[in-house]
């Protein structure tokens, strides 16, 4: 069973960070592509952040400078380093592993970024 756990969430003050990871079981991590993306209140679910099997990366407009994905193979985990956090960064975050014809999501972590 594919289970992907993300962790790392949590209140933060304006220009804060935080550190989101996500370690997925019951896949070869390194045969997959990462991704995360989020969901603001009454949003649709958008892109973030992509970390190919490769180490390629590839993250969003709205957060190049800020945000930068990175993964470790040895132990089965993606980040998502969150730097200079805004207001409008508020969403629940959502990992997802997938590659050629599979595809997994996490159950999501919130991120609220609020004074």
């Amino acid at each position: 069973q594919v289970q992907l756990v993300e962790s790392g969430g949590g209140l933060v003050q304006p220009g804060g960070s935080l550190r989101l990871s996500c370690a997925p079981s019951g896949i070869i991590f390194g045969n997959y592509h990462m991704g995360w993306y989020r969901q603001a209140p009454g949003k649709q679910r958008e892109w973030v952040a992509t970390i190919t099997s490769g180490g390629n990366t590839n993250v969003v407009d709205s957060v190049k400078g800020r945000f930068t994905i990175s993964r470790d193979n040895a132990k089965n985990t993606v980040y998502l380093q969150m730097n200079s956090l805004k207001p409008e960064d508020t969403a629940v975050y959502y990992c997802r592993a997938f590659t050629i014809g599979n595809g997994y999501w996490g159950q999501g972590t919130q991120v609220t970024v609020s004074s």
